[in-house]
């Protein structure tokens, strides 16, 4: 009886072993036996680890209502791991930190029904004075940062990061140059001060923020992939406030650079790298602009970034209408 059961043991030790030893079933089954098949290939990619993130555009300068809140709910349905900002989140443009918690609180709370991380980053809109410069400070930390995520490295710049003499300047020009818009008092805007600031274009970077980054691309000198997100393109200013330096650290390596601010989407190919300019997720649009479109930048990280532009009006749910 004890050799009977001894015998059972190993017949069952042998039969797991032999299953545990088959070979997965293939990826790829068909009941074809021969002749021709209806199909091109069976080479299917290989399967590598990858991720996707999205990226929203401009809300501001002219939010048209509803926009924004139908991209978070079409964001959920892409379902990415995270969604990065490339600035103007509010309207802004205001010391009263009364309606600045009124304006972030229903960003907030639009942003708050994401399902996954979003990040936030700062533009003009956003950081307008040196009081909203602090609100945001106490709101939400840093103005600029850095993250890695499964070795890709995310640099989140500030584009209004100027010394707090020069964004009064600003703002004062910026109110005065508003006045002559809204026919408060006489004057030709393109002839105004704030209009011939190289800031209001192309923005501004400190030392500091410089020296920053310049360190965290030392820190992490071999990462698969860099992205350098931005509100202004500061890689059009050519002075010491622009984004050369930085540019020149960034040339042993690839990257990415991403920018808004414009509310026309453009791309080039500058240093052999992409550099793209986005549309809008709800910010204003000039009319006859074909390249002033809503849309939500969706990111595939697999060995290199494959970039999708997904425009809004074209994201419909199971009904095929555009899900709110």
């Amino acid at each position: 009886m004890k050799s009977y059961k001894l015998f059972l043991i190993i017949l069952g030790l042998f039969l797991v072993n032999c299953k545990t030893n088959q070979e997965p079933a293939p990826k790829f089954q068909h009941d074809i036996k021969m002749g021709p098949t209806p199909w091109t290939s069976e080479s299917f990619e290989l399967e590598e680890e990858d991720f996707t993130f999205a990226i929203i555009s401009d809300l501001n300068g002219g939010e048209r209502k509803g926009v924004y809140s139908t991209a978070v709910s079409q964001i959920n349905r892409l379902d990415p791991t995270f969604v990065l900002s490339v600035g103007d989140l509010i309207d802004g443009g205001t010391e009263d930190s009364l309606q600045l918690a009124k304006e972030w609180d229903s960003f907030d709370a639009r942003t708050s029904k994401l399902n996954m991380p979003f990040f936030y980053l700062g533009g003009n809109h956003d950081l307008t004075n040196p009081r909203m410069r602090e609100f945001w400070k106490n709101r939400f930390g840093p103005r600029y940062y850095h993250f890695v995520y499964e070795d890709v490295l995310f640099l989140m710049m500030d584009s209004e990061d100027y010394t707090e003499k020069r964004m009064l300047e600003i703002y004062h020009a910026r109110a005065e140059a508003l006045k002559i818009i809204n026919g408060d008092i006489e004057g030709d805007y393109e002839d105004s001060e704030y209009f011939n600031m190289p800031e209001r274009r192309l923005g501004g970077m400190s030392e500091d923020q410089l020296l920053y980054f310049k360190n965290v691309l030392n820190q992490y000198p071999s990462v698969k992939w860099t992205f350098v997100l931005m509100h202004k393109p500061l890689w059009r200013r050519e002075d010491d406030k622009g984004l050369g330096q930085l540019e020149t650290v960034l040339s042993n390596r690839n990257y990415t650079v991403l920018n808004g601010h414009l509310h026309s989407f453009s791309h080039r190919i500058r240093n052999n790298m992409d550099y793209m300019i986005l549309g809008t997720t709800g910010g204003s649009q000039k009319l006859g602009d074909s390249l002033a479109f809503d849309h939500i930048t969706l990111v595939r990280m697999a060995q290199k970034p494959i970039i999708t532009h997904l425009k809004m009006d074209g994201i419909l749910n199971e009904a095929g209408k555009v899900p709110y």
